[in-house]
């Protein structure tokens, strides 16, 4: 058993603090943190906790397990190392060997009626 948890369905005006409070009753908080959206700032609607002990760690998963806070019955268990995800792919030219992008190839544009010739010097096809 480890001494990290994870908080999840935390009300979406939970901050730091606030998980910190509320943790300490079972325990030494050592860190409390409430992840946020990086381009909006607000709260994704977990955190993780760590607590000074396992046994505290224990003690804090039995007492806040289903408890409410904020109208939400809370979800608190060991948090599990992150897993890899898959690197990304697609997006705007990123990834394609054939030329990428939006055009397909150096200086050639498509025709939207699918007859691939190139575009002459005065925009006809």
């Amino acid at each position: 058993m480890g001494n990290k948890l994870y908080v999840g369905n935390l009300p979406y005006s939970v901050r730091d603090g606030d998980l910190e409070q509320a943790f300490s009753a079972f325990g030494q908080v050592s860190s409390a943190k409430v992840m946020m959206e990086r381009d909006t700032g607000r709260s994704k609607g977990f955190g993780f906790v760590e607590m000074g002990t396992d046994a505290e760690a224990q003690a804090a998963i039995s007492g806040m397990n289903g408890q409410s806070m904020g109208g939400r019955d809370l979800v608190v268990n060991e948090a599990r190392p992150m897993e890899a995800r898959p690197p990304r792919s697609g997006g705007f030219g990123g990834g394609r060997r054939d030329g990428g992008g939006f055009g397909g190839g150096e200086g050639q544009f498509r025709s939207p009626y699918g007859t691939g010739r190139r575009r002459d010097d005065r925009g006809g096809y």
